[in-house]
């Protein structure tokens, strides 16, 4: 098996993050394993899609450490690669990091589309990533799962809301990710709600969302994939993510700490009550944050810390997704590739 992994660039990369773990299984199983950017696609004058790809020598890592310094080497092969000849693309990249240049943010749902089309698996796939580009996604699960949400640039409706709701509430951007932008507005902050407002809104729509008590506990993160929890054994594939004292986000970027965590009913309800809509959408790769009863995001993108869940279990939580990548493309020769993208991404 080829597989891709589609990121936003290689400086941006770390050894620890989820797309090189993954890479890293793949590598270890065998598969010839590249990466691509928005940089690196070709559409050629014979309707042929191809790309600058960089490729791993094949040969045995010591660890990801290892496998991740030899991708940043000159020791990889970069060269055009007809993408036909590609079994899967995984698009691993966040859209918001490249905000200040538009082109790229779509590059990989648009050639991601053209991929799919030529018989390459695309994952997650690309015509539904089209549609949760920005977090208006999230209000397409059911309102039950979900915290009470406005979203507005009027700062009379979400004063109208905050009143609503006690004064507590969470205000961030429509697009963004990583805890970028996010505001709680409290009796404390009252007074800098008007600064808060007017800081999100010159990049566009705010979301103003109920505050739910329980994050004060911190959120978790749980996976899923082909639209259930991911586990081993009975050990899920989930974390909980506890702010530090100074701050109101749980995101590990921004200052966040992991510790494990056990999934109980609640989590595996919330988990359950929004399957239908990621297996519809062709999601197969998810991380969604659960606080309580709700969810507070779903990252149907690029979601991390997969490598920490694996630590905290003490087991690797990357073995059973590049083997479900393994049966999709089982399953794509099979069936001379009678299923269309979305539903091969969730068998």
């Amino acid at each position: 098996m080829h597989i891709a992994f589609f990121i936003n660039d290689l400086e941006r990369e770390h050894a620890g993050y989820t797309t090189t773990v993954l890479a890293h299984q793949a590598q270890l199983r065998g598969h010839r394993v590249s990466y691509l950017t928005p940089h690196d696609f070709i559409l050629r004058a014979d309707d042929s899609l191809c790309a600058h790809t960089r490729s791993l020598p094949k040969k045995k890592y010591k660890d990801s450490e290892d496998f991740f310094a030899t991708l940043k080497s000159d020791k990889c092969k970069v060269e055009p690669v007809d993408m036909a000849t590609i079994d899967v693309l995984m698009l691993r990249n966040d859209p918001s990091i490249d905000a200040e240049t538009p082109w790229a943010m779509e590059a990989g749902i648009l050639f991601g589309r053209e991929a799919a089309k030529r018989g390459v698996i695309v994952l997650n796939d690309p015509d539904s990533l089209g549609r949760a580009i920005n977090k208006l996604y999230f209000q397409s699960f059911p309102t039950e799962a979900r915290a009470e949400t406005l979203i507005s640039r009027h700062a009379t409706d979400i004063k109208a809301f905050a009143k609503q709701h006690g004064g507590n509430i969470i205000l961030k951007p429509l697009q963004g990710s990583g805890g970028s932008g996010v505001f709680k507005v409290d009796a404390e902050a009252k007074s800098n709600l008007n600064q808060i407002i007017e800081a999100i809104g010159r990049d566009g729509y705010i979301i103003a969302q109920s505050y739910v008590p329980a994050a004060k506990k911190g959120d978790i993160r749980l996976f899923l994939m082909n639209g259930r929890p991911l586990e081993i054994d009975g050990k899920y594939a989930a974390l909980r993510r506890v702010a530090s004292p100074d701050d109101i986000r749980s995101n590990i970027h921004a200052g966040g700490t992991a510790e494990a965590v056990e999934i109980g009913k609640t989590e595996l309800a919330v988990a359950e009550m929004i399957r239908p809509k990621l297996v519809a959408d062709g999601m197969f790769l998810v991380g969604v944050d659960i606080v309580g009863d709700k969810i507070l995001e779903v990252n149907v993108f690029s979601p991390g810390n997969l490598g920490s869940c694996s630590r905290l279990a003490g087991v690797d939580f990357s073995v059973p997704i590049i083997e479900a990548i393994e049966r999709k493309v089982s399953i794509a020769a099979q069936y001379a590739r009678r299923f269309d993208n979305r539903h091969l991404a969730i068998l």
